[in-house]
C-alpha cells in the first residue's frame, strides 16, 4: 500500500502559504509507516517545533490500474474518507530553501491520519462534498471538493500516468485554507458531510 498526496490543490491554501500556483498536480508520497495506528494519540516529534494539521478528502483505490483515463477513473474507487496530512512546517521550509525533497517533513511516523471510510454511493456528487476540521471544538478548516483545482477523477488519471495504482492505495487530494499549528493537549476531529470520521488527541 502506498499513499499518494496532492499538494497545492486549493487556491486559497496556495495563497495562505504564498506558494506559486502549479500548472499541473504536485505529487508526493508518504510511506506506509507514516500511517497513525487507529485509536492512537499523535505525539509531536522532537525534531519539529511547528507541526501543522492539513485536513484532506481521501480516496481508496480498489483495483490495479495504469494510464487510467478520466472517464474510467470512477470505476477504480468506491470509498471516500477523510484524514490529516501532518507536516513539519519548519523542517519543510528548510528543505524547500535548499531545493531538497519534502519526505522528512511529510512522511515521518504518524504523519498520515486515516479516518473511517464511507461508500461512494452515499454521495450524490463527489465533486461537491463539504468537509471540516475542528480543533478543540472550533472549526479551523473547512472546504468543499468543488474548489479543487484538480478533481478526484482528474487526479487518478494524472497520478496513474506515473505510478501504477494498486488495490488499497490511498490518495490524499489536497488541503483547503486554514492550516495551522498543533500543541500538546489539542483535540482534533474531522467530518465529511457532517459525518465524523476521526477524532485525535495531541500529546
Amino acid at each position: 500500500m502506498k499513499i499518494l498526496c496532492i499538494g497545492r490543490n486549493y487556491a486559497a491554501h496556495i495563497a495562505e502559504l504564498e506558494n506559486e500556483r502549479p500548472e499541473e498536480p504536485i505529487i508526493f508520497i508518504k510511506p506506509d509507516s507514516s500511517v497513525l495506528p487507529k485509536k492512537q494519540d499523535f505525539y509531536i516529534p522532537e525534531f519539529s517545533n511547528d507541526i501543522h494539521y492539513e485536513v484532506e478528502v481521501l480516496v481508496k483505490i480498489k483495483k490495479v490500474g495504469k494510464h487510467i483515463s478520466e472517464a474510467f477513473a470512477p470505476s477504480y474507487y468506491d470509498e471516500i474518507g477523510l484524514g490529516i496530512d501532518f507536516t513539519a512546517r519548519d523542517l519543510q521550509a528548510k528543505l524547500k530553501e535548499k531545493g531538497l525533497p519534502w519526505e522528512k517533513a511529510k512522511g515521518f511516523d504518524g504523519a498520515a491520519v486515516i479516518g473511517e471510510w464511507l461508500p461512494k454511493t452515499l454521495f450524490e456528487n463527489i465533486n461537491n462534498l463539504n468537509f471540516k476540521l475542528l480543533k478543540n471544538d472550533e472549526v479551523v478548516q473547512q472546504g468543499n471538493t468543488s474548489l479543487m483545482l484538480w478533481k478526484i477523477d482528474e487526479i487518478i488519471a494524472y497520478v496513474s500516468t506515473f505510478f501504477m495504482l494498486k488495490k488499497g492505495d490511498i490518495i490524499f487530494t489536497g488541503t483547503p485554507a486554514g492550516v495551522g499549528k498543533i500543541s500538546p493537549n489539542d483535540y482534533l476531529s474531522g467530518s465529511l458531510e457532517n459525518k465524523e470520521l476521526f477524532t485525535l488527541k495531541i500529546k
